[in-house]
């Protein structure tokens, strides 16, 4: 039974070890707590570098720091190399008469007639060896030694799982910071401006305006219906920005309720309203230096107006509950689908907010009004989902193409991208056709494309069959007619009819 002493002595070293994250901390209150109660000469804890194996002494007590500096031991090198080596505890009862001992540290008088007992317990957790620690006391006898090997094999297991717990944690820190590089440059190459897809005329008028304001300070108003790509061009000038290192913040101001707004942009001093037990930052407290998202402004409620004008002319604002002005540096880009000046006149929308987001409107045309970018689109889709659902889809069809080029898109991109997914999931072929798209662009007064009876419908699909095959085998119709399990002579017939030429697939 381990005596009041000694487990007032294990609670205090346990204490110090929960004391402090900082390895060095920890490990040096807990050789202060072992001096002072095992009257201790001296305490070294020595670890081992796990690239190099050198053993150093991480901590010490009693020794001094340019000696702790210079001192380093190998696996096997005297009584700590050995203890290190084994895995096995030594305990010296007297230094002067032990070979193996070789004071590498010089801060042992021997020659002075004092004799020291030395003990060193290997610092372990099962079968992994992470160092070792030892302990000079004055030569007491037996029975001190004995009970001094006991603590000191005890305190090596705290020590032993308090290093692996760090060493894990600062692994996982270094695994994080890591994956935030990885992601952040993955983000600044998505995000890059010249990664939107549009060629037309009107998306070329957008990079442009994305180009030359990126750089710069101003707010950004971002007008255009839903599904038009709002959010990727916002994530596109923060990215493309001298602020990309700093938070990007977004905000949708529809999902908020109105009582919480002010609350979550602002935040709130402990106590200000029922159900704040806590102070909280608030999103322009967070976004410091760096940039915030609003999207659906239109949305925003009115008080919350009033105090989003003053952080826009002030650079400041106060939590809810609060009295002390904060400053932030924070550049806001805004979005809406809303007719902002319809609801100025109706007194929704402040005008003089209006007029302060509205200093570089950048309007993102709807995907009917730049249908040329229609193909560029569903081919970067095809893309993205033929990799994620692993499928071999080499193309889009024509007619499937006709169909989405006829169509008027009311969910923009968003609608584009969720159909090709659609498509995607739907094909076990190598390309997607008509038939493959949702019922929603085969409707007769939405497309022209769709045959009026059974004999259209069958011709409609027999020639799509035959213009596949010639585009897979590259104008070649013997292969093409192998390909579908058609004769040449019955090929080459039906090819007539539908007035297609093989030359035009080569």
């Amino acid at each position: 039974m381990k005596s009041f002493k000694e487990v007032s002595l294990l609670y205090e070293i346990s204490e110090a070890l929960n004391q402090h994250m900082d390895m060095k901390k920890s490990l040096f209150k807990v050789l202060g707590v072992l001096s002072e109660s095992l009257n201790l000469i001296r305490g070294i804890i020595f670890l081992i570098n796990g690239k190099t194996g050198e053993i150093r002494i991480e901590i010490a007590h009693g020794i001094a720091e340019d000696t702790i500096r210079k001192v380093r031991y190998f696996p096997g090198e005297g009584i700590v190399g050995q203890v290190i080596q084994t895995g096995k505890p030594a305990v010296v009862p007297r230094i002067s008469k032990e070979p193996l001992f070789l004071d590498k540290t010089h801060s042992r008088d021997i020659a002075q007639g004092q004799e020291y007992s030395f003990i060193c317990m290997p610092i372990k957790k099962d079968n992994r060896i992470v160092g070792a620690i030892s302990a000079d006391r004055p030569f007491e006898g037996k029975t001190s030694l004995e009970k001094g090997e006991k603590l000191l094999s005890v305190v090596a297991a705290m020590i032993a799982h308090h290093v692996i717990n760090i060493e894990n944690i600062q692994v996982e820190k270094q695994e994080l910071k890591t994956e935030n590089i990885r992601l952040k440059s993955q983000l600044e190459n998505r995000y890059r401006f010249n990664n939107i897809i549009g060629n037309s005329n009107k998306m070329r008028e957008v990079l442009q305006m994305i180009s030359q304001v990126s750089a710069s300070l101003a707010t950004v108003l971002i007008r255009g219906e839903s599904g038009t790509g709002k959010e990727l061009v916002a994530n596109s000038l923060h990215f493309n920005s001298d602020r990309n290192k700093k938070p990007f913040i977004k905000i949708n101001c529809a999902a908020i309720p109105e009582n919480l707004i002010e609350s979550e942009l602002f935040g709130h001093e402990k106590g200000a309203f029922t159900g704040a037990s806590h102070k909280k930052l608030g999103k322009f407290e967070m976004a410091d230096k760096g940039t915030i998202f609003l999207d659906e402004i239109g949305n925003m409620a009115f008080a919350a107006q009033v105090k989003l004008l003053r952080v826009l002319q002030e650079k400041e604002f106060e939590r809810v509950g609060g009295y002390k002005p904060i400053k932030s540096d924070v550049r806001i880009i805004a979005a809406t689908n809303a007719n902002l000046e319809e609801m100025v006149k109706q007194g929704r929308f402040r005008d003089d907010l209006y007029f302060r987001l509205n200093v570089f409107p950048i309007y993102i045309p709807s995907l009917r009004m730049r249908k040329t970018d229609i193909i560029l689109l569903a081919d970067h889709f095809l893309e993205k989902y033929r990799k994620e659902h692993k499928k071999n889809i080499k193309r889009v069809t024509t007619p499937a193409i006709d169909m989405m080029m006829e169509y008027h898109w009311p969910g923009n991109v968003r609608e584009l991208e969720n159909c090709i997914e659609r498509a995607v999931i739907l094909c076990n072929e190598g390309a997607i056709h008509s038939y493959h798209l949702p019922s929603t662009l085969q409707t007769g007064d939405k497309s022209k494309t769709l045959p009026l009876n059974l004999d259209k419908a069958v011709e409609h699909l027999e020639k799509e069959i035959l213009m596949d095959a010639l585009k897979n085998t590259k104008g070649n119709i013997k292969k093409a007619a192998n390909l579908i399990g058609i004769t040449i002579r019955k090929f080459s017939y039906k090819a007539a009819k539908y007035d297609i030429h093989y030359k035009h697939y080569r």
